[in-house]
């Protein structure tokens, strides 16, 4: 395989980033996602599949609340990704000198970023590096219109020691995610490439 190849189809798409967060008794967290999709083409029953690396505090926190909140980010919520992305949730309380409310899941919720979902996980599929959660919207708002950040925009906003934090954060979480990966496939009998292995 070309992994080459791969990777630079990967790097055309800019992504645009949210803040998961979440919440089980008096513990609460938040990471920046940008494995966030919509899952349903109807407006009446709303849904969105995201991915989270079974390594972060935050998917320990859905895992024992089954819900989560999604804000969609705006320019303006940079230094949030430093505050949520470049530390753990076991470590410090990502939300010290915010103002955060709840809606109806529990999940702590921010009202500074383009708007907000409020999601209750339905089901849930693990993949090996991370978990997906198909959740459905139970709750929402607008609160500030606007193009959403994305993640060249970030890039190019950010200081030198901020960005190279954040490439050795991804390179740390990338070598977990490949040994998950490779641990999942191996249980379920699957071959490198993707090929199922003959019984």
């Amino acid at each position: 395989m070309d992994r080459t190849a791969a990777a630079a189809l990967f790097a055309w798409l800019d992504r645009e980033l949210w803040l998961l967060t979440a919440g089980a008794g008096d513990r609460r967290g938040g990471l920046i996602a940008t494995f966030v999709n919509t899952a349903s083409l109807t407006p009446d029953f709303p849904r969105v599949v995201v991915g989270i690396a079974r390594q972060h505090h935050t998917w320990e926190l859905i895992e024992e609340s089954g819900a989560f909140a999604l804000h969609l980010l705006t320019p303006d919520n940079i230094t949030w990704v430093s505050r949520f992305g470049l530390q753990s949730g076991r470590e410090a309380d990502k939300f010290l000198g915010l103002d955060p409310h709840t809606a109806s899941t529990g999940s702590p919720i921010l009202d500074g970023a383009i708007g907000w979902l409020d999601c209750k996980v339905e089901t849930k599929l693990d993949i090996g590096d991370r978990t997906l959660y198909l959740a459905q919207v139970v709750e929402s708002k607008v609160t500030h219109y606007g193009p959403p950040l994305t993640l060249r925009q970030l890039q190019a906003h950010l200081s030198p020691d901020v960005l190279a934090e954040m490439k050795r954060l991804l390179q740390r979480d990338s070598q977990i995610d490949a040994q998950a990966i490779r641990g999942w496939r191996e249980q379920h009998g699957i071959e490198a490439l993707g090929q199922q292995i003959p019984s």
